[in-house]
């Protein structure tokens, strides 16, 4: 992969709540290609029932500021009053991060359980893209990057060149095709006095799985081309069956160290939901997951 560095420093918003997967965070930071005098900002926030341990979170704060500049970075440190997601959004909002990174567990999470409400939260809401950090943290080796053919897909191929990955990154676009699912009724069978006939002959359907394939492989032709102007070699890798499904399940046996997808978030008017297939890869997968969203109009 040739990879594309922005020309201008980068700016970081790291929510730090001490955990181990923000210190994965700051690994994985370090091995990024980043542009010379890129700028982190150490953010971390105390609930009113933990101002006793505001001194403690101080202390911190200036072991991760420091453990930032040993990686190269200008690095700030800032502890704000609040609930985290509201505030790491808030200060988003307001200072305009390149990218926002946060850990995919925090301090409170045990047996596994993901801090979702936070790094969702963040996700849905951001108005830049998300990298969420699993430890232990892994090289940058392999990246899966999914597609579906919409805006906000086409954003994020768009985007990825301007993201600095490490030079010896391979990079594979997946883009999933609906889950097969057959003619519910074989033979025709009556029903009072009427005959029910199936939804569609076995040709027929065997017709629309290949006019399926065709499509998905001409999308992916057309991704690997956008890449291919942007001086990023990929490969196209097409599956079928539930999306999430399938993207975690490919990431987990083929060694994936980051998925690449997009989203359409939240809109802080509309209510919507963000789509449920970023959501399950925050959740789920094994490795970090980077979201990008096109930009929404005011």
């Amino acid at each position: 992969m040739n990879a594309k560095k922005k020309t201008r420093p980068f700016n970081i918003l790291l929510a730090d709540d001490g955990s181990e997967h923000a210190r994965a965070a700051i690994e994985l930071l370090g091995e990024l290609p980043l542009p010379d005098q890129s700028r982190v900002t150490a953010l971390r926030i105390f609930t009113p029932i933990q101002s006793s341990y505001v001194a403690m979170m101080e202390a911190g704060l200036e072991k991760t500021k420091s453990l930032l500049e040993e990686k190269g970075f200008e690095a700030e440190a800032e502890l704000l009053l609040g609930y985290p997601g509201e505030k790491i959004i808030e200060y988003a909002s307001t200072n305009h991060p390149d990218l926002i990174v946060v850990g995919a567990k925090g301090l409170r999470a045990t047996l596994g359980i993901l801090l979702g409400g936070v790094a969702q939260q963040v996700i849905e809401y951001a108005c830049c893209p998300v990298l969420v950090v699993r430890a232990p943290t892994r090289p940058l080796r392999q990246i899966l990057c999914v597609t579906d053919g919409s805006e906000h897909s086409q954003y994020t191929l768009e985007y990825l060149s301007k993201f600095p990955l490490p030079a010896p990154a391979t990079i594979k676009v997946l883009h999933v095709l609906p889950p097969l699912i057959p003619s519910m009724l074989i033979e025709p069978y009556m029903l009072g006095t009427e005959y029910i006939y199936p939804v569609r002959t076995p040709e027929e359907e065997q017709q629309e799985l290949e006019a399926q394939e065709r499509e998905g492989k001409a999308l992916l032709a057309h991704d690997l081309k956008i890449l291919s102007k942007q001086g990023i070699e990929a490969t196209g890798v097409l599956k079928r069956g539930d999306a999430a499904t399938e993207i975690i399940e490919y990431a987990r046996t083929n060694g994936t160290d980051l998925i690449v997808a997009g989203s359409r978030g939240l809109n802080p008017i509309k209510s919507w939901l963000v789509g449920s297939v970023s959501r399950k890869l925050v959740h789920y997968s094994n490795c970090s997951v980077l979201i990008f969203k096109a930009p929404q109009a005011e």
